[in-house]
């Protein structure tokens, strides 16, 4: 199970002081990660018995790239246009784009999973802040909605890396190998996730 703290990260940028809070999760992983979703929610993922003053080094190392991506989707949130959906609009839409890819994504993953081998147990379809997949130890892979709202191929440059996942629980230079040679032009698919990720919504 996951553990949720509320903390908050002071920098200093550009002379101005910003006070940003954060969620921090520990979990049964073995790297740290930070997010900041379409909302500007950060969110600091670290192993379960990772100490403070690592977590303080982490964040002061990832300063600059924090404050930079923080402002940059405070900067997409103004430009943002107002939408003409009333939330039960919205609220359908979801519904039909959940439905949609609890369709696509069991028939992609198939596809690919004679591709890459391994074996899964189940497939399920998540609304997920942060995350536009995973895949967990026990073989169930889960896949983010709105990527229905992203070009098929970006889809299934995520299926592949979890697929991938189900023989190299890590990031591994062997499983970015096994990636690249079902999926040669992933690298192009991250750098569209990481500069658009944040446009997948229904507005």
């Amino acid at each position: 199970m996951d553990n949720h703290n509320d903390n908050t990260i002071r920098i200093q940028y550009q002379s101005k002081r910003y006070e940003l809070p954060y969620t921090l999760v520990r979990s049964k992983r073995k790297s740290c990660a930070i997010s900041i979703d379409q909302d500007g929610q950060i969110t600091v993922r670290v192993p379960l018995r990772i100490s403070e003053k690592e977590i303080s080094h982490l964040l002061i190392d990832k300063r600059l790239w924090i404050i930079t991506r923080y402002l940059e989707v405070q900067e997409h949130k103004k430009n943002r246009p107002v939408s003409d959906l009333t939330d039960a609009q919205r609220t359908a839409l979801e519904k039909r784009y959940i439905a949609a890819a609890k369709e696509y994504f069991p028939k992609r993953v198939a596809h690919f999973n004679e591709l890459t081998g391994g074996s899964y147990n189940r497939i399920t379809v998540r609304d997920q802040k942060t995350r536009w997949g995973s895949c967990s130890a026990r073989g169930t892979l889960s896949f983010n909605w709105r990527l229905m709202l992203a070009p098929p191929t970006i889809a299934d440059y995520v299926i592949v890396h979890e697929l991938c996942h189900l023989t190299y629980m890590n990031h591994s230079a062997a499983f970015w190998k096994k990636v690249e040679s079902v999926y040669p032009d992933y690298r192009t698919a991250r750098k569209w996730l990481k500069e658009h990720g944040h446009e997948l919504i229904i507005s």
